[in-house]
């Protein structure tokens, strides 16, 4: 295994196995072939055009009205199909971060529609006289995605209704329990682009990086029970379990792969696939 294997791992997907998804004249998303074969017996929402794309119906004029009947009819796939359950926390649906959603839609069939997904990832590190630590969560057992793999110390997907440094300080406080004041700390330092396939569809997804420096006596504290628990490791460490293991959540072995990088401990002298994996941490659908 290797560095480069994760980023391709989070960009296997098949764009000829999806129909674009339409909302007023605007690619939002992209829906799955059998998917889409089940939405066009709910014409009063979707409209499948001469096998090329699905459109929401011109009459859902307003994010609510799309909202509701997206809602409404996933409920139904649900029931019917096993299609993936409603989770009760919206996503917007935007092409870019800083547009006005067209819709929002509920988390839990974010990739059977296709639509971009957007999360916040935070890195939290102690500088020490050995050299930089990672504080490393473990997620709790009983979660939906990768129960028991490592993550970073605070992660979380990007709600409707929430800046991203809104959200970040309330993920801080419910999975890291850090204290406003020190979270407020947390300095962005960019983006990592993915497009993967998952059971039900696509995940073309973005994730806002952040270092947050942590003094050493500082000790995380999971409060939501999503995190079992957590530990201070060296850099090296890290990068070793990154490199050789698939003990990490898959999208999370990218922000550290970011990290190393940024830090400059990940070097083009001794890493062969350094610019494939520099460009592979940036790509789309």
């Amino acid at each position: 295994m290797a560095f480069l294997d994760h980023i391709t791992a989070c960009n296997h997907h098949d764009i000829s196995k999806f129909l674009p998804f339409v909302v007023e004249e605007t690619r939002v998303g992209w829906i799955r072939h059998d998917v889409a074969r089940r939405l066009a017996a709910f014409p009063e929402a979707f409209r499948v055009i001469r096998k090329q794309r699905v459109e929401l119906h011109p009459a859902l004029t307003t994010p609510e009205l799309r909202s509701t009947m997206v809602d409404a009819v996933a409920v139904e796939l649900n029931r019917d199909w096993g299609t993936p359950r409603l989770r009760g926390e919206r996503y917007r649906v935007v092409r870019r971060f800083g547009d006005a959603p067209l819709m929002d839609v509920d988390r839990g069939v974010v990739s059977l529609f296709g639509v971009r997904a957007f999360g916040v990832h935070v890195n939290g590190f102690v500088r020490r006289p050995d050299g930089l630590h990672l504080w490393i969560g473990r997620r709790a057992a009983d979660k939906t995605v990768a129960p028991g793999k490592l993550d970073n110390m605070v992660a979380g997907g990007q709600p409707a209704g929430l800046s991203l440094r809104d959200n970040l300080l309330k993920e801080a406080a419910e999975e890291a329990d850090i204290p406003p004041a020190l979270a407020a700390t947390a300095r962005p330092v960019g983006a990592i682009t993915y497009c993967m396939e998952d059971e039900w569809g696509l995940k073309p997804d973005v994730m806002y990086c952040y270092d947050l420096e942590v003094p050493a006596d500082f000790t995380p504290r999971n409060t939501d029970g999503e995190i079992s628990g957590f530990t201070l490791m060296p850099v090296a460490e890290v990068a070793a379990q990154v490199r050789d293991t698939a003990n990490f959540k898959f999208n999370v072995n990218l922000v550290i792969t970011d990290f190393l990088i940024r830090h400059g401990l990940l070097s083009p002298d001794v890493e062969p696939d350094y610019m494939e994996i520099v460009a592979g941490l940036r790509r789309g659908e």
